[in-house]
């Protein structure tokens, strides 16, 4: 059966850049850190000609092959011991297990090399995954900085996210989320400006876990929630179903259940997939995502039976 096409949407920023001058691109370069919207960028390389049937197996984290021009100020030793310093977090979705990942896991690996540490969570295994996306979400981050503080030479920071874990992925990054405290509050000397713009990449945007986003990414990721509107395809659209479905839902999948279906809200309160599309005291949700340089997301236009492509 052919591959279902896929919509595919970025949302990106250049941040500026200080090069050191011995290497300042000219005018008509274009930075690593720029992309042009007529040349998307695809963590799935295609393939042309006789290779195009192996596309499946020839995955390629390009957007994840983009690298700085300094050091987080977090993490300022160097790597002499060619250690990983990106951190690559892969989260599972409903139901599942880290164990999902093994095939992709394996391919990552294999195409983006030592430099990157490629980690398939594991705080939300199977029922784990019913408990809420904030529960959920909070585990995530307790074990991500589990890992930061056992691998030092780490500087960047990466999200995979599938289907709810991408949810998961989203709350996570909120608690993480710091704003750039790089020389904050300390008087600067404006005759090392230069020198300190040129051995720092631009973290105005802020950290998350204390390292530099990089990529956020997530496939099949039910952002806007379940509820009605012909958002779960198995259910036909019938009206009727699309109405039952969203009471039993709790019974059979906990609280994610009513987060997904979006009811879980409280007097003066909305539902937390609706607080979670703003900064709120719940956490820094859209600060958090702007504090990467690149937001992709993927989607079924096809053959998606469990829910739409939003």
């Amino acid at each position: 059966m052919a591959a279902a096409s896929l919509i595919y949407s970025r949302c990106n920023y250049s941040p500026p850049i200080a090069y050191p001058s011995s290497s300042q691109p000219s005018s008509s370069s274009s930075s690593p850190y720029s992309f042009s919207p007529s040349t998307p960028i695809s963590i799935f390389t295609p393939l042309s000609g006789a290779n195009r049937g192996q596309r499946h197996e020839n995955l390629r984290a390009q957007a994840m092959s983009t690298t700085t021009h300094g050091m987080s100020p977090a993490r300022t030793t160097g790597n002499l011991k060619n250690d990983p310093d990106h951190l690559l977090v892969l989260v599972h979705g409903i139901g599942s297990s880290p164990g999902d990942w093994s095939y992709a896991e394996e391919e990552l690996k294999m195409h983006l090399g030592k430099s990157f540490l490629i980690y398939a969570s594991s705080s939300n295994a199977y029922s784990k995954t019913y408990t809420g996306v904030d529960e959920a979400g909070k585990r995530l981050a307790d074990e991500i900085m589990q890992v930061v503080k056992k691998t030092k030479s780490l500087k960047r920071i990466s999200f995979l996210g599938h289907s709810l874990g991408g949810l998961f992925a989203r709350y996570a990054i909120a608690v993480l989320y710091s704003p750039d405290t790089y020389n904050s509050g300390q008087p600067r000397d404006p005759a090392n400006c230069a020198m300190e713009n040129s051995q720092r990449t631009d973290f105005s945007r802020g950290m998350i876990a204390g390292l530099e986003p990089v990529n956020f990414i997530t496939l099949a990721t039910p952002h806007l929630g379940v509820r009605g509107k012909k958002q779960l395809p198995f259910l036909f659209g019938v009206p009727i179903l699309e109405k039952l479905v969203a009471p039993i839902a709790p019974f059979f999948i906990g609280q994610t259940g009513s987060q997904l279906f979006l009811t879980d809200d409280i007097p003066n309160k909305p539902p937390l997939l609706l607080r979670m599309a703003s900064d709120c005291e719940d956490g820094k949700f859209i600060s958090a995502l702007g504090a990467f340089r690149c937001r992709v997301v993927y989607a079924n236009v096809s053959y998606d039976r469990i829910h739409s492509e939003y």
